[in-house]
């Protein structure tokens, strides 16, 4: 054998012997040779002699719709070998992967982040049975209860959202990551709360927006930090239920009342910020005027008649019928729809004196007897106090018993006077 043909035999050897044998889960350089029909890069693995194919789905952790746009020939990859496929004469093929290489430093850098306690952003891509799944470079999973501090009804809202995110678990070999929004919702409100409680007075008037309603209010998000207007605190007028004044998402002012920072309570009015039902009531309810109103309580001494929202006036049991009557209940009910005439107004002590005998024709009297004795005078009529029931307690109806029985014998007086 000559040199020459030694030499080659030793370069042949030494090429064979420098082959390296490829691996399942090896991570390997391989070179861009061809892309086939299938749309799948057809590559040459670096010191092994032999070829791969890297699908289209294997690319990227990124959508691609071509191929051509992500590689071309001459390209270098590093590639992790998945499995080998064929089994011809070559030493058969191998399927590999871009992505998961890629997928591998997505899923360190997310262990660095969550080792550190940094926060990620990720965009929602779907909405499942149970939560929302996140593109974080990897597939991320937010569960239904880390998504907000509060029940949310639909969560469709968040499609195509980008939202902050705390890392939960972190587990690659199982290709898990479970995020929370709602812990970096919760750090934000502690955050917001803390500066506005530290501003924010009773008396003071401000915009939020309702954020929940109950049976028993309204919860008003101020900015981070929620405030309660109770039920009775949303209009001047009886209220059954919030959600027949307020909807969810709604600006509204409100006035802040009152402020719990030892138990992080905020009590808020709505109607207090609007105009008083009383405002300018002489020239709503003048007196002498005919208004419509409904009745709202019924008492042994009257009826208390709502004439506009939030006010409402007394009809004495005296001022009810023309006829004597025991009780008011005999005549009226509540939520009856009736007509009154405003006798008496008085503005700071918000109390309207009604009447509903006053819209009636009184009745024609029989004429007095008289005797026989020519000498003899017409016996005086007494005021009829005792038709007048003196048992309305000021507190509860605004009118004291002078009132009552004044107006009661005055009344008396002016028939007496008209006869």
């Amino acid at each position: 054998m000559s040199e020459n043909e030694s030499g080659q035999n030793n370069d042949l050897l030494n090429a064979l012997n420098s082959v390296e044998e490829v691996k399942i889960g090896d991570v390997v350089t391989g070179e861009v040779l061809d892309i086939d029909d299938d749309k799948q890069a057809i590559v040459g693995i670096e010191g092994t002699g032999v070829e791969g194919v890297v699908p289209l789905r294997e690319l990227s952790t990124a959508h691609i719709d071509d191929i051509n746009d992500a590689v071309k020939i001459g390209d270098k990859l590093d590639l992790v070998v998945v499995s080998k496929i064929g089994n011809d004469k070559e030493g058969g093929s191998y399927l590999l992967s871009h992505k998961r290489i890629e997928a591998r430093k997505v899923w360190d850098d997310i262990q660095k982040k969550a080792d550190d306690g940094e926060e990620i952003e990720a965009p929602v891509t779907q909405v499942v049975k149970g939560g929302l799944v996140v593109d974080a470079g990897v597939r991320g999973f937010i569960p239904a209860s880390m998504i907000e501090d509060r029940y949310v009804e639909d969560l469709n809202v968040y499609k195509g959202q980008t939202l902050k995110l705390k890392i939960v678990e972190v587990d690659p070999a199982e290709n898990r990551l479970i995020l929370s929004h709602k812990a970096i919702v919760q750090a934000e409100n502690a955050a917001k709360r803390q500066e506005l409680m530290e501003h924010l007075q009773a008396g003071d008037i401000v915009e939020g927006t309702v954020a929940r309603l109950t049976n028993f209010g309204a919860f008003v998000d101020l900015g981070g930090v929620d405030g309660l207007v109770h039920v009775s605190e949303i209009a001047y007028e009886h209220v059954n239920k919030p959600s027949d004044k307020l909807k969810v998402g709604e600006k509204i002012n409100v006035k802040v009342l009152s402020i719990d920072e030892d138990r992080g309570r905020i009590s808020l009015s709505l109607k207090q910020t609007l105009a008083g039902p009383w405002d300018d009531i002489e020239e709503k309810a003048a007196a002498g005027s005919v208004l419509e109103g409904t009745v709202r309580r019924l008492t042994d001494f009257g009826a208390f008649v709502e004439v506009f929202p939030g006010v409402e006036g007394l009809v004495h049991i005296s001022q009810i019928s023309h006829e004597h009557i025991e009780n008011p209940s005999d005549v009226l009910k509540t939520g009856d729809k009736i007509k009154v005439k405003v006798l008496e107004v008085h503005p700071d002590a918000h109390r309207l004196a009604l009447s509903i005998k006053a819209l009636e024709e009184a009745p024609k009297s029989a004429e007095p007897k008289r005797s026989s004795n020519n000498n003899s005078k017409p016996r005086s009529k007494r005021p009829a106090a005792n038709n007048y029931r003196n048992d309305a307690p000021e507190e509860s109806t605004g009118f004291t018993l002078g009132d009552l029985i004044g107006k009661a014998l005055q009344d008396s007086q002016d028939d007496n006077d008209e006869k």
